[in-house]
C-alpha cells in the first residue's frame, strides 16, 4: 500500500527551477533512497513529502488523499505518521532544553498525550533507541554526536509514525557510530513496520539501508531500481559517474 506520493511534482525557488516532473511513491514498511550530486533536488523532495511546501505544479499524497492544509483532520493525522530526522545532531536539539521536553514536543504539539501517558511514551522512545531512562532529565550537551542523532530519532519515533524522513542522518557521525545508526534505524523499521526515505550522498550508507533508490540529476529521476541492481549495474552515465566516484580500497 502506498503511503506517500509525490505525482509530476515540480518546485522553483524563485527563478530557480529545482524540481521537474518528479514522481516518486513509497510504500509502506519499504526502505526508499534519494541520491545524487549537491543541488540535485534531494532535500527538496523531503520538504514536499513533508508538507512544508507544496509542489509546483503537481501533487503530494498520504494515503492516496491530497494534502490540503484546509483539511485539519488530514493534517493532524499526516504530521503524527510522517516525521524527519535532520543530519546535524548538534543543531537539530534545543540546546536549553531537557531531553523529555525535546522528545515529547510532537506529543504536546499534536496533542498526542500528556501528563503521565507522556511520561510513559517519552521513556517508550528513549528505550527503543538504546538510551536509558536518566536520559529524559538530562540536556543536549551531556551526549555525543551518536546518542544525540539517537535522541533525535526518539522525538521522531515517539508519535508513533508510519514514516520517516531521513535527511543525511549520519552523515555528520564517524564511521562506527555510522554503522549504529543505520543498525538502529533499520531495527526499528522491522520492528514497527516503518517505511523509511533517506537522502545521503553516501552509497555505502544507502546500499545498507534501501531496498530500493532513486538517483537525482538536475531536478529529474534519471533512473530507479532495487538498491543492489542499481549499484551493481547502473543504466545510465549518470548513475554510473556516481558508483564509479565510491572510493575503493586496494585488494
Amino acid at each position: 500500500m502506498t503511503v506517500l506520493e509525490l505525482r509530476s511534482a515540480g518546485f522553483s525557488y524563485g527563478r530557480q527551477r529545482v524540481l521537474d516532473d518528479v514522481s516518486i511513491s513509497v510504500g509502506a514498511g519499504e526502505t526508499v533512497g534519494l541520491v545524487g550530486e549537491s543541488g540535485a533536488g534531494k532535500s527538496t523532495i523531503l520538504r514536499l513529502l513533508l508538507g512544508l511546501a507544496a509542489p509546483q505544479p503537481g501533487e503530494a499524497l498520504f494515503d492516496g488523499a491530497l494534502l490540503e492544509r484546509r483539511d485539519r483532520a488530514l493534517m493532524r493525522r499526516f504530521r503524527a505518521s510522517v516525521q524527519p530526522v535532520f543530519q546535524d545532531p548538534y543543531s537539530s536539539l534545543d540546546p536549553r532544553q531537557r531531553i523529555d521536553r525535546i522528545v515529547g514536543e510532537p506529543l504536546r504539539s499534536l496533542r498526542l498525550a500528556r501528563g503521565a501517558d507522556a511520561d510513559r511514551r517519552i521513556a517508550e522512545a528513549l528505550g527503543a533507541v538504546g538510551l536509558p531512562a536518566d536520559t529524559a532529565r538530562r540536556y543536549p550537551h551531556e551526549f555525543s554526536g551518536g546518542q544525540r542523532q539517537r535522541i533525535a530519532i526518539a522525538r521522531a519515533v515517539v508519535s508513533r509514525p508510519r514514516v520517516l524522513l531521513a535527511d543525511e542522518p549520519v552523515s555528520a557521525l564517524d564511521v562506527t557510530t555510522r554503522v549504529q545508526v543505520l543498525a538502529l534505524l533499520d531495527e526499528l523499521r522491522r520492528e514497527h513496520g516503518l517505511a523509511l526515505v533517506m537522502v545521503s550522498h553516501d552509497l555505502a550508507a544507502v546500499a545498507s539501508a534501501c531496498d530500493r533508490t532513486v538517483v537525482l540529476q538536475g531536478g529529474r529521476v534519471v533512473e530507479e531500481g532495487p538498491t543492489r541492481a542499481l549499484l551493481d549495474a547502473p543504466r545510465t552515465a549518470y548513475a554510473q559517474a556516481l558508483v564509479g566516484a565510491v572510493p575503493r580500497l586496494p585488494r
